[in-house]
């Protein structure tokens, strides 16, 4: 399908998010000369707002950025119907191993590195809309349903806490990830879940853990450290608090089960 025209005989809406449009100028004049539409955000909660009521064909998003950095706002993105399935392309200085693991990871199409060529970011964005188009669609009751901020930063949270079960930052440190701060956080949780945040990890970690007993042969140690407890004893404990026995005796019943 040419990428100069999307189902409904439009062009290609592009929205780059940037906190310094101006110095990817050369950029932007190409998306002009292509005849696509452009939307430029300056500011991260600006452009989470314009992707959620524009609904693009494709972001282009940086990630080092005041106030939200591009992951945080890949993260919400990602919990909306309207934009979960919209290709984002990071633009971006930020070039380390770790960081582009992590923007690949949140679910990022592409990783590109400033300085960058102008024509070769042209050339992966037309890429891009093309198997957006054959391999995407937004589901009919997403359309015109209002997004619930809230429980968009509620998915985003629960997402990362499962993901990093073990190496947890600190409740300002995972609710800053989800663009908000701890009490909002908290208020979430409580609201949504009926439980705290911590109260929500403390159980995640324990139904992981319960599943790595049950399905691998790591060892209780292991378990606890892969869990985020901080030693076998702490973890022993929890785990007897909730299931009534200890980890071994959990992983002796069901392997008599078997």
């Amino acid at each position: 399908m040419n990428p100069s025209a999307d189902s409904r005989g439009q062009s290609p809406l592009i929205l780059v998010i940037d906190d310094t449009p101006e110095a990817i100028q050369p950029f932007l004049v190409q998306v002009r000369a292509q005849g696509w539409r452009l939307s430029i955000a300056s500011e991260p909660r600006q452009g989470l707002q314009r992707a959620l009521a524009l609904r693009p064909d494709l972001i282009v998003l940086d990630v080092r950025m005041p106030q939200m950095d591009g992951f945080t706002l890949c993260r919400l993105l990602r919990e909306a119907p309207v934009t979960q399935s919209t290709p984002i392309i990071f633009l971006t200085s930020a070039g380390s191993l770790e960081e582009r693991l992590e923007g690949l990871g949140l679910g990022g199409v592409d990783y590109v590195l400033k300085p960058f060529e102008p024509a070769e970011l042209m050339a992966r964005i037309r890429i891009h809309l093309q198997l957006a188009r054959r391999l995407t669609k937004v589901p009919d009751e997403a359309v015109g349903r209002p997004v619930d901020p809230d429980r968009m930063i509620l998915q985003a949270a629960v997402r990362l806490i499962e993901r990093q079960l073990g190496e947890l930052p600190s409740l300002a440190g995972i609710a800053r990830q989800v663009g908000t701060h701890d009490k909002r956080l908290s208020a979430v949780f409580r609201e949504h879940l009926g439980t705290t945040v911590f109260a929500y990890i403390r159980e995640a970690r324990l139904r992981r853990a319960q599943e790595l007993l049950a399905n691998s042969a790591m060892s209780v140690q292991d378990i606890a450290e892969q869990v985020g407890f901080r030693s076998a004893c702490n973890f022993t404990t929890a785990f007897r608090e909730r299931q009534g026995m200890t980890p071994s005796q959990f992983r002796q019943q069901i392997q008599a089960a078997d």
